[in-house]
């Protein structure tokens, strides 16, 4: 199941994203301290009675932008970072997304999902570079 996170999963939200090459702490904060209206929004996918992963998306500049996208590495090929990008779709005609170039099951992921390679950004991330993607 696909839900907005609550301030009660903030706990299982901080250790999913440890899971994160260069999680953005203060980022998912803000998100779960707003309120309905906010423009950042955290998605949730239960399974087993658990948060299974998670999925923030940022609007701006006319798409919204996966910020993070986790899901627990025993919840891992079941479809749930699909479903999660489903879900954030509904809500926004346009996403992007960032990758690391060696992070070949996010890029398989995105290009399954209709995502398309944009362009290489050099030094992004603080190791390197990052593909952008956009759908």
């Amino acid at each position: 199941m696909i839900r907005r996170a609550r301030p009660a999963d903030a706990a299982a939200l901080t250790r999913l994203q440890t899971h994160l090459r260069e999680p953005s702490p203060g980022l998912l904060d803000a998100a779960l301290d707003a309120d309905e209206y906010s423009p950042a929004t955290v998605l949730v996918a239960t399974a087993d009675g658990g948060l299974a992963g998670y999925l923030l998306a940022v609007p701006g500049d006319g798409t919204t932008y996966v910020a993070e996208l986790v899901v627990a590495p025993d919840h891992r090929r079941n479809g749930i970072a699909t479903a999660l990008l489903s879900a954030s779709a509904d809500r926004s005609e346009r996403l992007s997304v960032t990758v690391a170039p060696g992070n070949e099951a996010a890029r398989s992921l995105y290009r399954r999902c209709g995502f398309e390679e944009v362009r290489r950004l050099p030094d992004f991330f603080a190791d390197g570079a990052a593909i952008l993607y956009r759908r």
